[in-house]
């Protein structure tokens, strides 16, 4: 199976073995302000060239991708990040280009799915990179409620409430505050920088001790924490396991996290076990393929 994650800053692509194990992974850049179009040719090109370097024919293909996926693999909802992407026929797109039967899901669902074997009561799947998305699974099985939005931690109220636009136009939730873009652009507006800054610039300034990158993640991290906070007590969970680049940020961030589950959660809920999913950065890529496996069983 050939999984394919497309996000609004990178496209990943490998081959994923009946065993679980990840082929050759390809990146490509995901070209958003490009339109749609462009996008699907990268991912589509990302995808052909992970069958390349496997040697393989393929069986299916599976697509983790940003934003809400009706049943027919059409994008219903999308924000800011992928611009024109709401209403892309995705599906029918790689099954052209491809000819594999195609299975597209939202990012986070398939990072749910890579983390489902085994895993028992109710368990919240976060991922926060170019957005904050978020999946449940309850017994291994994913439930994408009524709209397909359940576990949606990036558009819940942020605790501090500057004004901040979020990515789906709402104002002030956790998205807007802890998503990578958003803590690159803090720091950038704390130093006066001019323009966009990479996340991973902000990260090395915070190991070189820059008091305005150890601000910018700080605050983004509270708020994810208060956000996971918020959820561990409507949810109580067993887990939540935590995906995407801004973990990137290092140990500092993670441990801030934990803090604020811990200080804002309800009772025992605060207990829940706050960990990093298993599969890095391929977790989407392993998810989409797995529920592409998963399909023609």
């Amino acid at each position: 199976m050939v999984g394919v994650d497309i996000g609004g800053t990178k496209i990943l692509a490998a081959v994923v073995g009946a065993d679980g194990v990840i082929g050759e992974l390809i990146r490509r850049p995901t070209p958003a302000a490009d339109g749609p179009q462009a996008v699907l040719s990268a991912a589509i090109d990302a995808a052909r060239s992970a069958l390349t370097a496997s040697g393989e024919t393929g069986v299916a293909c599976g697509v983790g991708t940003a934003g809400a996926v009706d049943p027919s693999g059409r994008i219903s909802h999308a924000t800011a990040s992928l611009p024109g992407w709401t209403g892309t026929d995705v599906r029918g797109a790689f099954e052209a280009a491809l000819g594999l039967t195609t299975i597209v899901l939202n990012d986070v669902h398939a990072m749910a799915l890579s983390e489902a074997a085994g895993e028992a009561g109710t368990v919240l799947v976060v991922a926060a990179g170019t957005g904050v998305g978020g999946a449940l699974l309850r017994d291994g099985v994913l439930v994408a409620g009524e709209h397909g939005l359940a576990g949606s931690v990036g558009h819940l109220p942020s605790v501090v409430r500057d004004g901040r636009p979020c990515g789906c136009g709402g104002v002030d939730h956790v998205e807007a505050y802890a998503a990578g873009p958003a803590i690159a652009a803090d720091y950038a507006a704390r130093r006066g920088l001019p323009g966009s800054v990479a996340l991973e610039a902000v990260a090395a300034a915070a190991a070189d001790g820059d008091a305005a990158a150890l601000a910018a993640i700080d605050l983004g991290a509270r708020v994810l924490g208060a956000g996971l906070a918020a959820a561990a007590t409507l949810l109580d969970p067993a887990a939540m396991v935590l995906g995407g680049g801004v973990l990137n940020l290092g140990g500092r961030y993670l441990s801030t996290v934990r803090d604020e589950v811990a200080a804002h959660s309800l009772g025992e809920t605060g207990r829940a076990v706050v960990r990093t999913t298993a599969w890095g950065p391929a977790a989407v890529v392993a998810g989409a393929a797995r529920a592409a496996r998963n399909a023609r069983t």
